[in-house]
Formats: C-alpha cells, structure tokens, sequence
C-alpha cells in the first residue's frame, strides 16, 4: 500500500487526466510519465508504489424516496424528454444536497467554510479506517463512536493514518429498506447511530484526521440530531463528512484508501457523491 501522501500528490498532479484501474500497480514517477507530466531531473530514491486488487463502491443508489430523516422526498425525477417522443433519452432531477450516499462540505455548518468545489482534491483520496460497533448498535440504536473506540481500534490496528478518513460501521447501512433506518420515533426523534461529539473534538484535537463518515444519515446521533454536536465542532473546523455510506462489511479495518467523489457545483454545501475504497 501506498504511504501517507503518496497518492494525493497524484491526484494534485493529474487532477482529472488520471485513471486509476484496479489490479494496477505503479512506480508513481512511471504514473507521472505516462500521464505526459514533467519529470524531475533527477530522483534521490525509488518511487514507492500503490498497489490494489478491488474497487469496492461504498455508495447506494439514489432512487426517489430515498430515506430522510423528516421523512419529505428529497429527490426526484422528471423525464420532459423521452425516446418515444424524442429519440433522446434526457431527465430533470430535483434534489437536495444532502441526500442519497453523500458528502458534508464545511460550508454545510459553518458560516464562511469551504463549499465543495474549493475542498482540495488531494483531501478526497486518504487512507481509510474502519471503526466497527455493529455489535454494540445491534442492541442501542443510539450507540456511537467515542473516543474509547478509537482507541481501542489504535491498539489493534496502530495508530490512525495520517490525514485519515474515520468511517462508522454500525451495520445501518443494510437497513436502508426498512424503517429503522431513520429510526424515526412518535416524537419526531431518530433513533440512530453516529459519532459522539466527544469523539469528534477528540479527532479535531489529537488526530491529524481529514474526514469522517457514518452508514447512518447523520455524522451525529440521531437523538443529537436537533443540536448537531458533531456537524458544527467538525464540519466548523474545516473538515468533510460522509454520510450514508454503504459496503464497510467489506472492508478491512485498515489498508484502504478512500476516495470521495463529489459533485464539484460551485457553493455546493454538499451533494450526492460516488465513494469508492481502493483495497
């Protein structure tokens, strides 16, 4: 696997000339080269190379009705023109930009932030690490990740990745047909996971962590939802969120690397995105 930054700079590089295929492995000043990029004139050591075998592709489907927390559609899709009338096939889609698998850009809680057209690139492919409590959420649907955790995941696994993503696998994300998915009450609460603030203001302070993600649609617990703890602390301090993941039973605890594809819209506070993990 490739080492902390190595793949940023490709990214930063190529932007979007590269092509990234699974099953490839590379000398990253070969990638360079074949990219048609300038090469330094001399270089002190072997490139290291990025290897991986899968693609896998963390996202859901976007379909009208996808869930919310309010229960209101927040996306839809119209069809003014169509291949019986037209010989064209070409849709009108309404949405939101929070919904569906998507991402959290700082502007979405904060009042100056970065929206997701100015998030580097660079920021949007890190390593990976898997934090699983499906066990735990099995029995609490208002468990979360705290810093407890983390640290438990740090002393089987190592220390977190730099420049990380921290993805929570409550096993939500198989429970997208099914009511408990909002986990919404008779009082308008929903009952779902996320991450505590404590372990939010723990990655802000003593990590060097870019993103989180969640397979529930909140990074904060469901019950928190109304205060938003975590959308403010970490989505205020300048990093993304991911949220409505999907497919993290796949995925070693560590060892991937994530890539977050989000729409680049100009202001976008966020948007549905198509998340894949390199393994």
């Amino acid at each position: 696997m490739c080492p902390v930054g190595c793949l940023h700079t490709i990214c930063e590089q190529a932007t979007r000339r590269g092509l990234l295929k699974a099953g490839f492995g590379f000398g990253l000043a070969a990638a360079a080269g074949g990219l048609g990029l300038a090469q330094p004139a001399a270089a002190a050591s072997p490139a290291p190379e990025l290897r991986f075998s899968k693609v896998h592709d963390l996202t859901h489907t976007l379909f009208e009705g996808f869930p919310t927390f309010s229960g209101e559609k927040w996306f839809t899709v119209e069809k003014p023109v169509t291949w019986e009338k037209d010989k064209v096939n070409l849709h009108r889609w309404t949405l939101m930009e929070h919904t569906g698998t998507h991402m959290d850009a700082p502007l979405h809680f904060s009042q100056d932030g970065k929206s997701v057209d100015m998030i580097d690139i660079a920021d949007l492919v890190v390593p990976l690490a898997v934090i699983d409590i499906r066990e735990r959420a099995a029995g609490d649907a208002d468990a979360g990740v705290t810093p407890d955790d983390i640290k438990a995941w740090e002393a089987k696994n190592g220390p977190l990745p730099e420049g990380c993503c921290v993805a929570m696998n409550s096993g939500w994300h198989k429970l997208l047909d099914q009511p408990k998915f909002t986990g919404r009450d008779a009082e308008g609460r929903n009952h779902t996971p996320g991450f505590h603030a404590e372990a939010a203001e723990f990655l802000i302070e003593e990590r060097n962590v870019k993103g989180i993600a969640v397979d529930t649609l909140s990074l904060d617990r469901g019950i928190a939802s109304g205060a938003f703890p975590v959308h403010y602390a970490w989505l205020g301090s300048g990093r993304w969120g991911v949220e409505a993941i999907a497919g993290l039973d796949d995925l070693p605890a560590k060892g991937a690397m994530l890539v977050v594809a989000g729409p680049k819209v100009r202001g976008a506070t966020g948007g549905p995105s198509r998340i894949l993990a390199l393994v």
